[in-house]
């Protein structure tokens, strides 16, 4: 006899290109109990989706992103109607005006490489002979990608909407939604104007519209709408006659990138989209209901034109193509797009009310891919994509803010296609979370980057000085323009002092978490891999995985006391995910209350490092910080200069020392007693940048770089964090169940630079065999070793000592496949 499996109830709020491809994703999972509801009528929406040029470039310095896309071209070339896709696969051709371009081509496609899409840098006369129209006495080269093209995103929505309803799913336009039920935490329904529609699951695909629906359960949405000028010429004569469509096109998209300007063809006549105009951002709410006669010149998402702040683009237009000239502007309109503080999209589910989520700020370009990731999390629990740099729980608390939002929202408009060196900082707003100890890394000259709203030292230029005291073998080599960006000398002098005397790390931005109560420490051992059961002072560095074994990260916990645990974690992403299993606990289980708290900003840290850490800090305490008195990895409370601070004997540069804690009003006596202790023993303060040389040497991952939900423990190399054998079960360990080193197809490797001077900076592919076989995770020089080090996932054929080439700005860099770690295998700077 069958057995019927009850299926959630969808409410999908927008149907737009997101919300229907994501009705689509779902239904061919199998599911069917679906209402899509919009606002406006079915037939055009009046979203950006009715507005949009449909343009799909998929070479992004984001993986997930360029997946995404490559996606979406896969799926609009499938979805067919009379014989004709909903993709015309033109191509796609992205010019070089300038040197810098030029040289900012070569660098994506060695992004194209590392991500496996075709793409192939072409000479000026190659992009003449690709697209005839362009003024040759202005190009210098370009990148070519044949598989990109043209979305045709209402047809696509049209098909989508018909092609569903064949399956169950129900779709009711021209209706507003005015609130979300909830109860006891969780959505059951969608109000309207005229009833209630009962879901279990919640998914807001309302575009521009998604921080009004998110404020209906308390979601701040961080997304800025933006007007965005697009205009259509009137017909260029030399075009006549080339198309029997009035929107058909068989040149390549144009990418003008260095003037903020892109070109689509429209049968005879030419679409010319801007972004170098002012930011023009804009209220949603303020747009008034939708129109039930929406169409091409009436709908919310198209502003009027002023035709003012296109001028330029305008005069830049007949520049690049001379054959504009015999035409004029038949048609503009300001058309609204989504902007977020750091240009990703937002998907998943709020942090506080289970079974509503958001797939917002997503662009055509990506539709389908988002759609698929969020239908595979819906159905099975997670995406084969990692959607941590997408997620919507990923920002601190103060990047949430209309002010914040609305600041850096602007900035990602202007800045959309410039050159970004991948470690530049925005330049407002700045300042806004800064340590206790700020002020003294001011007055050593520190230069600041700024993460996650924090300030954080690179380097200090007080330090400057012991360059000239550096031995031979440390000194550091001369780099290109490039990754000399954001760089200085003077790291490899705080790296030295680490590794010969003693120096003080800031490590306030890294997120605490206090996990307390009855039920704390069965909450850790089920969601961590480790023993975090051990008794009150141990430190367990272990992973927290999905159901299918992928690491979804690496924390550190400290267990304090029987019911409270310090727990390190990588950021926002952790703190949502730990306090949702804990209300689940919680509720299901009275007598193991679990609570989650965020305890960041009210404490400090300093990493006290290096061999001589132990003569420093016995300067300023009696508490035995001896290997008797607190061993490798574990944890004590102690008194530091009359400071309470909680101590952990654990480095992530491979030396000797501790992370101390102490409450944030503390922090900067802490850090006097320290430095004024030390001098006698040449204590300096180093910065990021040697930190990150110095993990390196050690091969300590970085979560989100070198590893995400996309690799398993064994894959990443952190299996010794696996303890399948404890006494309980853990999150993940079915699915790891028959994994081994021998099992695996690839894992990350070690990679050293043969000629000792050639830098490489994150994600640029590595070749073996001449063909592309993976691509670098981290890197940076590492200065104990002389060399530069990468990492980079490659199949398991490859072995340590094979010959393999790393692409940076499209010239072949040799290198080897190393053991690791390259500094103190043995752990004896580690362990004392």
């Amino acid at each position: 006899m069958a057995v019927t499996v009850n299926q959630p109830r969808v409410v999908i709020i927008g149907a737009g290109i997101v919300g229907v491809n994501l009705a689509d994703e779902l239904v061919s999972r199998g599911w069917s109990d679906i209402t899509v509801v919009d606002q406006g009528p079915l037939n055009m929406p009046g979203g950006s989706t009715s507005h949009a040029p449909g343009l799909v470039f998929q070479t992004n310095a984001s993986k997930t992103m360029t997946l995404f896309a490559k996606y979406t071209v896969e799926k609009f070339l499938s979805l067919q109607e009379d014989g004709q896709s909903c993709f015309n696969q033109v191509g796609g051709l992205e010019l070089a005006t300038t040197p810098d371009r030029l040289e900012e081509l070569k660098r994506k496609h060695g992004y194209a490489s590392s991500w496996g899409v075709e793409a192939s840098l072409v000479t000026p006369e190659e992009c003449l002979e690709r697209y005839p129209l362009l003024n040759k006495d202005m190009v210098l080269g370009g990148l070519h990608i044949p598989s990109d093209g043209l979305a045709l995103a209402a047809r696509a929505v049209q098909l989508l909407i018909a092609k569903t309803r064949e399956h169950g799913v129900q779709y009711i336009g021209s209706t507003l939604v005015t609130g979300i039920e909830q109860t006891e935490g969780r959505v059951s329904g969608v109000v309207t104007k005229d009833a209630t529609i009962p879901a279990d699951i919640v998914v807001s695909c309302a575009g521009f519209w998604g921080v009004e629906v998110g404020a209906m359960v308390g979601l701040p949405v961080p997304l800025l709408p933006m007007a965005h000028q697009y205009v259509k010429t009137t017909a260029v004569p030399c075009q006549h006659g080339r198309y029997s469509s009035p929107n058909g096109a068989g040149l390549p998209i144009l990418r003008y990138q260095d003037q903020d300007l892109y070109y689509r063809e429209h049968g005879d006549q030419y679409g010319i989209g801007y972004y170098g105009h002012r930011p023009m951002p804009v209220v949603a709410s303020t747009l008034g209901p939708t129109p039930e006669d929406v169409h091409e010149h009436k709908m919310p998402s198209r502003l009027d034109f002023t035709r003012q702040d296109f001028d330029q683009a305008w005069k830049l237009s007949q520049e690049l193509l001379p054959a504009l000239q015999q035409t004029e502007i038949a048609d503009g309109f300001n058309g609204i797009f989504s902007f977020t503080p750091d240009g990703g999209p937002l998907v998943g589910q709020s942090p506080t009310v289970d079974g509503f989520y958001v797939a917002e700020a997503v662009w055509v370009t990506h539709s389908a891919g988002v759609a698929r990731a969020l239908a595979e999390v819906l159905t099975t629990g997670k995406s084969q994509i990692d959607l941590a740099e997408c997620d919507i729980t990923r920002f601190e608390e103060v990047q949430l803010t209309p002010q914040y939002v609305s600041e850096t929202s602007q900035q990602n408009f202007v800045e959309v296609y410039d050159i970004l060196h991948p470690l530049q900082p925005r330049d407002s707003p700045r300042n806004i979370r800064v340590s206790p100890f700020y002020h003294r890394h001011k007055e050593l000259g520190a230069f600041f980057l700024e993460a996650g709203a924090w300030e954080r030292p690179y380097w200090f230029e007080t330090n400057a000085a012991l360059l000239k005291e550096l031995p031979a073998e440390w000194q550091p080599v001369e780099r290109d323009a490039w990754s000399s960006r954001y760089y200085s000398p003077i790291a490899a002098a705080e790296a030295w002092k680490t590794r010969t005397s003693v120096a003080m790390y800031d490590m306030t931005p890294l997120r605490r978490l206090e996990v307390s109560g009855p039920g704390a420490v069965g909450l850790l051992d089920w969601a961590t891999t480790g023993n975090v059961s051990r008794k009150p002072g141990a430190v367990t560095y272990t992973l927290l995985l999905d159901e299918q074994g992928g690491v979804r990260s690496d924390i550190t916990v400290a267990r304090v006391r029987d019911d409270l645990f310090q727990v390190g974690v990588n950021g926002p992403v952790d703190l949502a995910y730990l306090s949702r299993e804990a209300r689940i606990q919680t509720k299901n289980a009275p007598e193991r209350a679990v609570h989650v708290r965020d305890i960041t900003g009210g404490t400090c840290c300093i990493g006290l490092w290096g061999p001589k850490a132990r003569e420093v800090v016995s300067q300023v305490t009696s508490d035995d910080f001896s290997d008797k008195g607190l061993r490798y990895f574990r944890v004590k409370k102690a008194s530091i200069a009359g400071i309470p601070v909680t101590a952990m004997r654990l480095s992530y540069v491979g030396e000797l020392g501790w992370e101390l804690y102490a409450s944030a009003e503390n922090g900067l006596r802490l850090w006097d007693a320290l430095w004024k202790a030390g001098q006698s023993y040449g204590i300096i303060a180093a910065g990021r940048s040697a930190f990150n040389s110095l993990r390196l040497e050690k091969g300590f991952r970085s979560w989100g770089t070198d590893m995400t939900t996309e690799h398993n423990p064994y894959e990443a190399g952190v299996d010794f964090a696996v303890k399948m054998d404890k006494k309980g079960a853990f999150i993940g360990q079915s699915s790891l169940k028959g994994i081994s080193e021998d099992t695996i197809p690839r894992k990350l490797r070690c990679i050293t630079v043969d000629d000792g001077k050639s830098m490489v900076l994150g994600k640029e592919p590595v070749f073996f065999g001449g063909k592309s076989q993976g691509y670098v995770t981290s890197a940076a020089f590492g200065f104990t070793i002389g060399k530069p080090i990468a990492y980079a996932y490659l199949p398991t054929t490859i072995q340590e000592g094979d010959a393999v080439e790393l692409e940076y700005f499209g010239t072949r860099i040799p290198a080897t496949v190393t053991a690791e770690p390259l500094y103190d295998p043995e752990m004896k700077r580690l362990r004392g």
